[in-house]
């Protein structure tokens, strides 16, 4: 039998800024938006709710504001409930954030320079990465590689 698969890939803009909160077990719970355009459709976008647990959390509140690109990667989540006030059952479907990654820089710039790298590259080892300026395009010779 199959194995089920519930995973989502989202890029789009805070819609608010994050607001935070703790649970009673002292984790950290970061909330926001995203505003994801309709490709081919000027002026339409979806809007998802997403939800960002404990460092993922921190970092969203630390380095993330409205207007702000974000590539979200998770899994989504559906809740139920019965209205108080109403008494009618109610649902609502979030995304539970696994990785967020800031795409834009700390003046909301485009490009690399991220005010902080994504969540997941943050709480890897923190390694240099080798930037190489001058690439040509000569072919490889398989020869000169060492293994």
């Amino acid at each position: 039998m199959a194995r089920s698969i519930n995973q989502v890939i989202l890029m789009g803009r805070l819609t608010r800024d994050p607001e935070q909160r703790t649970t009673t077990t002292g984790k950290t719970i970061a909330s926001f938006s995203i505003a994801v355009d309709r490709a081919g459709q000027d002026d339409q976008a979806d809007f998802f709710d997403v939800t960002a647990w404990e460092k993922t959390g921190e970092l969203v509140m630390q380095y993330l504001a409205k207007g702000r690109r974000v590539l979200v990667q998770g899994r989504l989540r559906q809740d139920s409930w019965d209205d108080k006030e109403t008494g009618k059952k109610r649902s609502r479907v979030e995304v539970v954030a696994n990785d967020v990654t800031f795409l834009d820089g700390p003046n909301g710039s485009d490009g690399g320079n991220a005010a902080a790298p994504s969540s997941s590259t943050q709480s890897r080892n923190n390694s240099k990465d080798v930037v190489i300026e001058d690439i040509d395009d000569k072919p490889i010779d398989l020869s000169e590689i060492p293994f």
